[in-house]
C-alpha cells in the first residue's frame, strides 16, 4: 500500500510538471499569442479585474510598446520657466531661437535697451521648430519626424502652441484666437468684452467695450495675452489679481479707471457711521450754520 501511494503522488508530481511545461511552449508561438492579445483587447472594456487589465498591458506587442514610450521619453523635463515642453522655436522676426514666445518677448522687449529693436514676436507666424531631445529643426508639428518623439502632450495647430502639463486644461478659442486655460466647458466667450470669461460671471458682469484688450491700469501690461490671473471688477473692468491685492494693501479700494468701488463697502461706511454718531460735536460749534 505504501509502495502505491508513492508511485501515485510521484505520477501526479510528473503530469503537472508536463502540464505548466506544455502551457509555456504554446504561449511562445505567435500566431497563439496574437490572437489571444487581440481577444483580450476587444473585450477590455468589460474586464472588470485590474489585474487582467494589468496583464493584458503586459502582452501587447512589443512594437506598439516601443512606440508609446519613444512618444513619451523627455515628457516635463524640457522647456522653460513658463511652459514644459519638448521643443524650441525659431522666431520668424529676428529668426533666433528661444524656448517659447514669452521667453522672446523678455529677451526682446522687456529687457531689451535699445527701443528701436524691441518686438514681440508673431506667434501664428511661428513656421519652424527644433526639437529638444534631437535638435532636428523642421516645420511645426506635433511629433518630431527625426526621433519620433512627441513635441508636446497638446499641441495646438493654430496657435503653434505645445505644452505637456495638460492638467492645465488647454483648449483654442476661436473668437480669442489663442489658447487659454482652465478647461472650454468652464468658460464662455463674451463678444463685447472681448475675451473669455468664469462660467460665474455669464449672469452677472457688466460688459466693458474691449475689456480685455486694455493695459492693466497699475502694471500697464497688456492684459489679452497676459499669463498672470486678471480680476474683473464689479464696474466691469480689468486688471491683474496680483496688481489689485497690492493696491488693497496699501488701503486702496476704488477702481483706478472710474473710482467706483472694487468691493463691497457697505461694512465700511457703517463703521464711519457709527464713529461719527459716537463722536459729539464740540460746544462752540453745536449752534453754527453755514450757507452753501
Amino acid at each position: 500500500m505504501l509502495g502505491t501511494a508513492r508511485l501515485r503522488y510521484w505520477a501526479g508530481l510528473v503530469l503537472k510538471v508536463l502540464a505548466v511545461w506544455f502551457a509555456k511552449v504554446l504561449l511562445q508561438k505567435q500566431p497563439i499569442m496574437s490572437t489571444f492579445v487581440d481577444d483580450e483587447i476587444d473585450v477590455i472594456d468589460g474586464v472588470e479585474s485590474e489585474d487582467e487589465v494589468d496583464f493584458v498591458e503586459e502582452m501587447r506587442l512589443p512594437e506598439e510598446k516601443k512606440v508609446d514610450d519613444r512618444l513619451s521619453v523627455g515628457s516635463r523635463t524640457y522647456g522653460c520657466k513658463h511652459y514644459r515642453r519638448r521643443c524650441r522655436i525659431r522666431a520668424p522676426c529676428c529668426k533666433e531661437i528661444f524656448d517659447c514666445r514669452h521667453c522672446h518677448n523678455e529677451a526682446k522687449n522687456t529687457n531689451e535697451v535699445d527701443d528701436s529693436k524691441r518686438h514681440d514676436i508673431p506667434r501664428h507666424r511661428v513656421e519652424k521648430v527644433i526639437c529638444s531631445l534631437c535638435d532636428h529643426e523642421q516645420d511645426v508639428k506635433q511629433v518630431c519626424e527625426n526621433c519620433g518623439v512627441c513635441m508636446g502632450e497638446y499641441f495646438c495647430t493654430k496657435c503653434k502652441f505645445f505644452d505637456d502639463e495638460t492638467e492645465k486644461e488647454q483648449y483654442h478659442c476661436d473668437a480669442c484666437g489663442i489658447c487659454r486655460i482652465g478647461g472650454r466647458d468652464n468658460f464662455f466667450h463674451c463678444d463685447r468684452c472681448g475675451s473669455c470669461y468664469s462660467n460665474a460671471l455669464q449672469n452677472g458682469h457688466p460688459c466693458v467695450e474691449n475689456a480685455m484688450h486694455q493695459n492693466c491700469p497699475v502694471c500697464v501690461e497688456y492684459l489679452f495675452d497676459s499669463v498672470m490671473d486678471i480680476s474683473v471688477l464689479p464696474c466691469g473692468h480689468t486688471m491683474h489679481q496680483i496688481c489689485l491685492e497690492e493696491m488693497n494693501m496699501h488701503s486702496q479700494f476704488c477702481c483706478p479707471i472710474c473710482s467706483k468701488s472694487t468691493q463691497n463697502m457697505s461694512r465700511v461706511w457703517e463703521r464711519l457711521d457709527q464713529e461719527v454718531y459716537l463722536t459729539p460735536m464740540p460746544e462752540e460749534y453745536r449752534q453754527k450754520k453755514v450757507q452753501l
